[in-house]
């Protein structure tokens, strides 16, 4: 089952009618129709409105709130509600109190407050799910199932232990095994009884916090233990709504790069993903652009829906600040660029109180049509209206990837040396942004995904290989196509366990490298590398490479490895295998990426600007779409690559002609 089937692109977001007294529903629509909101996400934080009490189900606000939609012709989103319990549950059940990393039993209070092994909460949850289902399922308003809510991290509790030990015997199938798996028998800690086994935490293998542990074997299976709890909430409730509903689609909302799940793990039992889009404060636009592709990469390319964006602003840090003007409408168009199907926000209407009164909204407090904000969502409604349903189910036609791998993300910062200053997110979008700025479309995959529709596969910091993963990239270079890893991969095996061979593992006869030293140093030590006659700075990790087969492209120019290689290149088969044993900064690592892209002809027509973004996607028609999207405070002065027209402004270029581009500013182009 794929996404709901639309007109057009869904245009709306999360609305909380049962905070307001009805005359206000009256307005809010009023301004919906204004603005172009044709969807609703409604019902995420209702469980204590749909069920005051354990055996008392009242829908009768949220069936005035699903009529009304209906009435006015829009379509719902409808919540579970289960992702904060209600006062009742928790008093009559503490069971369904979670448990936190220092071994403290929470008492009733915010959200995301369940123990997933609680059979009470599964039962209380899966009931409800069931019974919106049952009452919902043929509703004229009814869009697609939203499943709780941004599903969070662990439990500790003794409840989630035992699990976690019936999730290793089915894992590892006997004690012998796991033994071997997690290398027990150092610091004396083999098991013989699988009631010995603690899950780790702050009183058991971790010191100085959830990076900070004895064995990273059982940390790591941990983590992925946590991921199988929570998806089991969610699988069970889905399983509740499709025994009365068995044709709407069913998501969830995801959280981007979100550590402590394994969102490829979810992927099959999502019937469309949907994520929600709070970049950090002083994110460049390529870390979106680099979300938004993992997440259109957990389906196999498929759309996703952009489920919560801020208006205007956030509340949740401790500075705020506001969208400046144009930035919403670029962000937006970035999503659809990426492989969004639906543009929703987070709010529509603004809390009056609690926590996010202060968080941007469509309609704020005092329910004007004429601020700014309002302006822009409206003025963006109707460019998403104009464009039809050009671009559902469009497919970006990406020959790069960029392997993504929460496995290796963990594997690397649990451990304990080379450096804890090296952070999995960072380097990867390091590779991401280069190869992005080049305008090459970037397909973001898991280890597992087929690799034989891609030219270039990026790999950095592959700290963990597993399966038959050096294999297919050794394919991938043999045919003629280039694999670039760095630093820190081809370390440990599928349990974090070191190979007994020379670093980098299994990826040595791709690169043609051995590594026997690393040198880690504080990120004010800078190494300067020659790369390709440009001297580029590097930090944080020095590996000292010595060459077995392949060709020094940049050399360490200080300490006792000066003159020694930082980027290697090797002729493996028809293709190239590339080592960067050393994080480069900016400027180094956009030559190793452009010069393999260069050799591919992926570089796009606009990589020399830089605060140009492109984007592809090739709608189900055959139709080629492109995105051109202006990050910068300054115009643009492009020259046409090739015949198009402008999908927004209705204007014809031809290859040759001049195709300005405002700050911030946005042109969706259908190639001729």
């Amino acid at each position: 089952m794929s996404a709901p089937r639309t007109g057009r692109i869904p245009y709306g977001g999360d609305y909380n009618p049962e905070q307001w007294p009805e005359p206000v529903w009256d307005e809010d629509h009023r301004l919906f129709t204004r603005a172009g909101i044709d969807t609703l996400t409604v019902g995420v934080f209702a469980w204590s409105l749909t069920q005051p009490a354990e055996h008392t189900y009242d829908f009768t606000v949220l069936d005035r709130i699903l009529d009304r939609a209906a009435a006015e012709g829009r379509r719902v989103c409808l919540a579970t509600g289960t992702a904060a319990v209600p006062p009742w549950l928790a008093t009559a059940y503490p069971e369904v109190n979670h448990t936190d990393f220092e071994g403290r039993r929470h008492r009733y209070g915010q959200r995301h407050n369940f123990c997933p092994s609680s059979p009470a909460y599964r039962r209380f949850a899966t009931a409800l799910a069931g019974r919106l289902a049952e009452r919902y399922a043929r509703h004229p308003a009814l869009l697609a199932w939203h499943v709780n809510n941004e599903y969070g991290g662990p439990c500790h509790c003794e409840r989630c232990a035992g699990a976690f030990r019936g999730w290793l015997r089915e894992r590892h199938g006997g004690l012998d095994a796991l033994n071997d798996a997690w290398c027990t028998t150092f610091w004396s800690h083999r098991y013989t009884a699988w009631e010995q086994i603690e899950p780790p935490h702050a009183l058991t293998e971790h010191w100085r916090g959830p990076d900070h542990t004895a064995f990273q074997g059982i940390t790591l299976d941990w983590f992925r233990f946590t991921t199988d709890a929570r998806l089991g909430c969610f699988t069970a409730e889905k399983e509740a709504i499709r025994a009365h509903d068995p044709a709407t689609p069913v998501t969830t909302n995801l959280m981007g790069m979100f550590r402590p799940l394994d969102y490829h793990r979810w992927a099959p039992h999502l019937d469309f993903v949907s994520w929600d889009s709070y970049p950090p404060l002083d994110a460049p636009p390529t870390w979106p652009a680099l979300v938004h592709d993992l997440m259109r990469g957990l389906k196999d390319g498929a759309p996703f829906w952009l489920m919560e964006q801020t208006p205007s602003t956030t509340a949740c840090r401790d500075v705020n600040p506001v969208r400046r003007p144009g930035e919403l409408r670029l962000a937006s168009w970035q999503a659809v660029a990426h492989g969004a199907d639906a543009v929703l926000y987070f709010q529509l209407r603004a809390s009056r109180g609690a926590c996010e009164k202060y968080h941007g909204a469509v309609i704020g407090h005092a329910g004007r049509d004429d601020t700014r904000v309002f302006r822009e969502v409206a003025s963006l409604g109707e460019e998403l209206e104009s464009l039809g349903r050009l671009t559902l189910g469009a497919r970006t036609p990406a020959r790069t990837a960029l392997l993504f791998d929460w496995d290796s993300w963990w594997a690397l910062e649990i451990s304990d040396g080379p450096s804890r200053l090296v952070r999995y997110q960072d380097v990867v979008h390091a590779y991401y942004r280069a190869a992005r700025e080049a305008g090459a479309d970037v397909d973001v995959i898991p280890v597992a995904a087929d690799l034989t529709p891609y030219d270039v596969v990026l790999a950095p910091v592959l700290h963990l290989v597993k399966d038959d993963l050096a294999a297919r990239l050794e394919a991938v270079a043999a045919r003629g196509g280039t694999v670039v890893t760095t630093f820190l991969s081809g370390r440990a095996d599928l349990h974090d366990r070191a190979f007994l061979t020379d670093v980098p593992g299994p990826l040595a006869p791709l690169t043609g490298v051995r590594v026997d030293e690393w040198d880690a140093r504080p990120a004010d030590v800078v190494n300067p590398v020659l790369l390709d006659g440009v001297r580029v700075e590097a930090r944080l990790v020095f590996e000292i490479v010595q060459p077995r087969g392949a060709e020094p492209v940049g050399l360490y120019q200080e300490d006792f490895y000066a003159g020694t290689p930082a980027v290697t290149r090797n002729r493996f088969g028809e293709g190239e295998g590339w080592y960067v044993a050393t994080a480069l900064d900016r400027t180094g690592v956009d030559r190793v990426v452009r010069r393999v892209l260069d050799r591919h002809g992926l570089t796009g027509p606009y990589a020399g600007h830089r605060d140009v973004e492109t984007a592809h996607r090739v709608t189900p028609d055959g139709t080629t779409l492109l995105f051109l999207l202006n990050h910068g405070a300054r115009a643009a002065h492009l020259t046409a690559h090739a015949p198009a027209a402008d999908l927004l402004t209705g204007k014809r270029v031809e290859r040759g002609d001049a195709l300005p581009l405002g700050p911030r500013s946005v042109a969706v182009l259908r190639l001729q």
